[in-house]
């Protein structure tokens, strides 16, 4: 039985009425077809949109150094308390040796849009990159009694949600309440009704800051000045 035939039986229609049935097969291939090629071209835009969360976008603004963490250096770090992806209370002023905090904006999350204009925001993407680099290079920092933590304004839930799907091998703190940001006068900048943290790295050891990096750019290589600093300058 051809494939009119069998269209016809299944719609009710009489043999004898068969052109009805040609017209039918006809439509529906044409609807198969439309939502075919409407399927293949938000494919094709899916893929040729950019991965801002994991990848870092080509025209980055460069983010300047306007003088606002010159202090910084020899500074000792605020007796606060802050919430930690491992579900500890973190205080950084009570770390005995070497510690990095790279301290950035905030991790985006997938099926959540960041704000509008992020990318052109100087220094604000590349949070994730930079993560997931420090996460890449966590064993090297084990090895050599580094600690290493993340430290943004986020909550401490969208930071636990971040540590897990970026199976981050160490913690995330939370200055939601910016009781360290403003101890410390660290930079902020406001997008979207959201106070962030400039993106900056801070090497400190028992308590005391011996390093600042800031500007950070690009986010993802940050790692690397972290550990050349590291080896040259940790005894």
């Amino acid at each position: 039985m051809g494939i009119v035939s069998t269209v016809a039986l299944r719609l009710g229609v009489p043999i004898r009425y068969n052109h009805v049935a040609r017209k039918c097969v006809k439509i529906i291939f044409s609807l198969t077809n439309t939502r075919q090629v409407f399927w293949d071209i938000n494919m094709q835009k899916a893929q040729l949109l950019p991965d801002v969360l994991h990848t870092m976008p080509t025209d980055l603004s460069i983010p300047t150094d306007d003088g606002l963490c010159q202090y910084l250096e020899n500074m000792l770090m605020p007796d606060v308390f802050l919430s930690s992806t491992d579900d500890k209370r973190i205080n950084l002023s009570q770390l005995a040796g070497w510690n990095v905090i790279f301290c950035y904006p905030m991790t985006g999350r997938p099926g959540f849009a960041i704000p509008e204009g992020w990318v052109q925001i100087p220094g604000a993407a590349g949070c994730t990159p930079q993560a997931c680099s420090y996460r890449d290079n966590h064993t090297e920092f084990k090895r050599n009694g580094v600690g290493v933590y993340g430290l943004s304004s986020q909550t401490p839930e969208a930071q636990k949600e971040a540590a897990i799907r970026l199976e981050l091998s160490y913690p995330l703190l939370s200055d939601s309440t910016h009781s360290l940001s403003l101890a410390m006068e660290l930079p902020m900048f406001e997008v979207a009704g959201l106070k962030l943290i400039k993106r900056l790295t801070l090497i400190i050891k028992d308590g005391m800051v011996r390093r600042c990096f800031y500007p950070v750019f690009p986010p993802d290589k940050n790692v690397d000045e972290v550990i050349a600093w590291l080896s040259e300058n940790r005894a």
